[in-house]
């Protein structure tokens, strides 16, 4: 499990110009069935996303494909989790 930091950067001015290609990279990879959870950093410092289901390599290779980072709207970073103890509702986690 993962999650990824997407926090503005330098180029944060332009992102109106590319929000419609950062929400169909959104959308797909909920349709991929990777992420679960999109939301912002508060205060409007960028977004959080929580995925899985997918090595780090291959989850890279789709963070760097948004077009917020492809424009240098925002920095990436990917933390990795390894779930311990999850709700019931959440086991899927552990496989």
């Amino acid at each position: 499990m993962f999650t990824v930091l997407l926090k503005f950067a330098e180029n944060r001015a332009n992102a109106p110009d590319f929000m419609e290609g950062h929400k169909a990279w959104i959308k797909q990879g909920f349709d991929d069935g990777v992420f679960l959870m999109v939301g912002s950093l508060q205060p409007n410092m960028g977004g959080a996303i929580l995925a899985h289901g997918l090595t780090r390599d291959a989850l890279e290779t789709f963070v760097n494909a948004d077009p917020f980072v492809v424009e240098g709207i925002v920095d990436t970073e990917i933390l990795e989790i390894t779930p311990a103890r999850v709700n019931p509702q959440l086991e899927f986690l552990m496989a």
